[in-house]
């Protein structure tokens, strides 16, 4: 593995750990989906763009890129993984959610190879088959702990693969694409989200909950998360990328639980744990062949 391939991975496990923060921070806000989508979107967002105006010499050419197909596709994906994501958490358990988020290296692998061109093999869709059924376990039967399955849970998973179609779709444009710049597309695609919940919820509603947690992940955990693994996926595969960020499926929860008290049933774990390994199986079979240059 090459010197650069090391530095993305390492940025990209940076990346997840700072994330694992993110989903207990949420919880403890006690807001609403659109609350936390504009607390999120408009602090991330300005943290991002001042980032890219302080840093970027090519003020220009970045803004240029921002009405190209590849800067809109950037865009658009981080506007639904901030509206999607929250309106997981609000509606259902967080090990639920961040479950059917592991899904994320597999949707990875099928854009790269309708973006990229890069051949899917069969393991792909045996994969895919595993992890729904993985999803399926964690989400079903009768509840023996603290969190209780309904149609919220299933909502809450279903939202959860919607996060991890726009962050592979993020993460391979990124990676075919590596002149766009990051924090000012990343950035504009959280401000919008914010922005518009805002204009839904008027801005009394934002002084409702508990506004510190909100911040904290907004100003901090997001920037810093989004733009190290979007970053690092320049560096490294894709699919790494994503294998990493299953670091977020036992961290997250495991945060909810000892700050919060939500704990996990036997057949999230189980299912999770399918998840998991059946995602690390493909990972491991098929980064051989990705391991070469391609």
């Amino acid at each position: 593995m090459t010197g650069q391939a090391h530095f993305g991975i390492w940025l990209a496990f940076f990346g997840t750990l700072v994330l694992t923060f993110d989903a207990m921070l949420m919880r403890l806000s006690e807001m609403s989906g659109l609350q936390m989508t504009a607390w999120r979107g408009l602090c991330m967002g300005t943290v991002l763009i001042l980032l890219w105006l302080t840093q970027s010499r090519t003020y220009r050419q970045d803004l240029r890129h921002m009405t190209t197909r590849a800067g809109v596709t950037i865009i658009a994906c981080q506007f639904f993984n901030s509206l999607l994501f929250c309106f997981a958490i609000a509606i259902a358990p967080v090990a639920v959610v961040l479950f059917g988020l592991a899904a994320v290296p597999v949707f990875a692998a099928i854009f790269a190879w309708l973006i990229i061109g890069e051949h899917t093999p069969a393991a792909t869709w045996v994969t895919i088959v595993l992890v729904i059924a993985g999803i399926g376990i964690a989400v079903s039967g009768k509840a023996e702990g603290a969190v209780q399955f309904d149609l919220a849970a299933l909502a809450g998973a279903g939202l959860g693969l919607g996060v991890a179609v726009v962050l592979a779709l993020n993460f391979v444009t990124l990676r075919a694409r590596p002149e766009l710049p990051i924090a000012l597309l990343i950035g504009c695609g959280a401000l919008i989200s914010g922005v518009m919940s805002v204009l839904v919820i008027g801005p009394q509603a934002m002084m409702q909950g508990w506004i510190p947690p909100m911040i904290a992940t907004g100003a901090v955990v997001l920037p810093l998360s989004f733009f190290s693994l979007s970053l690092a996926s320049r560096y490294t595969l894709a699919s790494n990328v994503s294998l990493l960020m299953l670091l977020e499926t036992v961290l997250g929860p495991f945060w909810v639980w000892l700050v919060i008290g939500e704990a996990p049933t036997s057949r999230m774990l189980l299912g999770g744990m399918i998840v998991i390994v059946s995602l690390a199986g493909y990972l491991i079979l098929t980064g051989r062949r990705g391991a070469s240059p391609a």
